[in-house]
């Protein structure tokens, strides 16, 4: 049986479209498959952000935050932690003065609510209480706050103006005992440090800075109700030009992965 040459064109056509259908198929699927692959990476950017961060910590965070800001670096590919310890009345000053950084800790809530034109609202991240740090072997036999009063022992405390300092003065007012100290230093490392080289008996300091020089000066406990608690909040700043790698950072403080850092080195719960 012949064809004609218009049942022949007709079935040239659905032959073409039979073999056309498939081939869309298949760019519609690779089309999708493209698109997926490329979206995943720019979410995954959007949910860790990098950058460069610069933290200003209150000295007594020196150990513990080296440790912690390792393990952030470790899990946040990308960004680098920068620190930068001293005082919180010191940081305090250079926030004021625009230096330029992202994150703010303090060893106390006072100061950081002297600042609240420049941070955004902070998040107490740990606590601490106070020690008598002694020379190595306690030579003076000092195991209470009434002992620092006695004129034989050298007593060096901070300042008035760093939280350690106040809050040293707080305890030592409240017990009615009067200190003569052979020195004020500028942080709470500072005091630390007089205690070691034996160029003071003893120094108020933190229960966790004595802690990373046990093998060099004694700590010895002040009940609790004669203590004072220190309570570190940490916030960004608002001058921030890296706003959500910082808040990233802050939020992270507050995790378990953090918090073990800070409850392994001594430091209370928030």
């Amino acid at each position: 049986m012949s064809r004609t040459p218009t049942t022949r064109r007709a079935a040239a056509g659905l032959l073409a479209g039979a073999l056309l259908i498939p081939a869309l198929a298949a760019c519609s699927s690779s089309d999708g498959k493209d698109s997926a692959s490329s979206a995943s990476p720019s979410g995954s950017a959007s949910v860790a952000p990098k950058a460069d961060l610069t933290v200003l910590a209150a000295a007594s965070l020196t150990d513990v935050f080296k440790a912690a800001g390792a393990e952030y670096e470790k899990t946040h590919p990308g960004t680098k932690v920068k620190f930068s310890f001293a005082g919180s009345q010191e940081l305090a000053a250079q926030v004021k003065q625009g230096a330029p950084a992202d994150v703010l800790v303090t060893a106390d809530t006072k100061t950081m609510d002297g600042l609240k034109p420049d941070v955004n609202d902070p998040t107490i991240i740990a606590k601490n209480r106070l020690v008598i740090a002694t020379g190595k072997g306690n030579p003076f036999k000092i195991d209470d706050l009434k002992d620092l009063a006695d004129t034989r022992v050298k007593v060096v405390l901070a300042a008035p103006e760093v939280p350690v300092g106040r809050y040293s003065k707080q305890i030592l007012d409240a017990q009615q005992i009067e200190v003569k100290p052979v020195s004020q230093e500028p942080n709470v490392r500072a005091v630390l440090s007089k205690v070691e080289l034996g160029e003071a008996d003893a120094g108020l300091v933190y229960k966790t800075d004595a802690a990373t020089a046990k093998d060099e000066v004694v700590a010895v406990d002040i009940p609790d109700d004669q203590n004072a608690v220190a309570s570190y909040p940490a916030a960004s700043l608002k001058g921030s030009k890296n706003a959500a790698a910082a808040d990233a950072f802050v939020a992270w403080l507050s995790t378990p992965e953090a918090q073990k850092f800070l409850q392994d080195a001594g430091f209370q719960k928030p």
